[in-house]
């Protein structure tokens, strides 16, 4: 069972297995005419413009990389077939876990480019170094 914990930040935990770095994405999952729709809580007065569909896709890519790391599952192909979801469609939201921290905290802050889509995500493969991350999502809406 997954526990989603709407607010916080990183914390260090201590087990048998050595330290553990845990990441609280602040949102929330509330049920809309039957479907789960993630609703990303808001901080303070200013509500952010969210994307939801970037937002789920990362909620579900933290996740399925906490099941890699932690041996659940070995692979984007076991989670594929235990989703029942296609193998290329859990690789390419894998993918997420490659952008840089500071990318992904103003992305869950609101303040990702404009014209910055799920679909681009998915589609091209961002720049393994952050740096060039950087440059390449501020030239977005340039």
């Amino acid at each position: 069972m997954t526990r989603i914990i709407q607010t916080g930040a990183a914390t260090h935990q201590c087990g048998r297995q050595g330290a553990k770095l845990t990441t609280f994405i602040p949102v929330r999952i509330k049920r809309h005419g039957g479907r789960k729709v993630v609703i990303p809580s808001a901080a303070g007065d200013k509500v952010p413009e969210h994307d939801a569909p970037i937002l789920t896709a990362l909620s579900k890519a933290f996740h399925w990389q906490r099941l890699i790391d932690e041996g659940i599952v070995n692979s984007g192909s076991d989670i594929a077939r235990r989703e029942g979801l296609h193998q290329t469609t859990v690789n390419e939201l894998l993918r997420l876990m490659l952008l840089s921290p500071k990318l992904v905290r103003s992305i869950l802050d609101g303040h990702q480019p404009k014209t910055l889509s799920l679909l681009w995500l998915k589609n091209n493969l961002p720049p393994s170094d952050w740096d060039d991350q950087h440059r390449l999502f501020d030239g977005f809406d340039a």
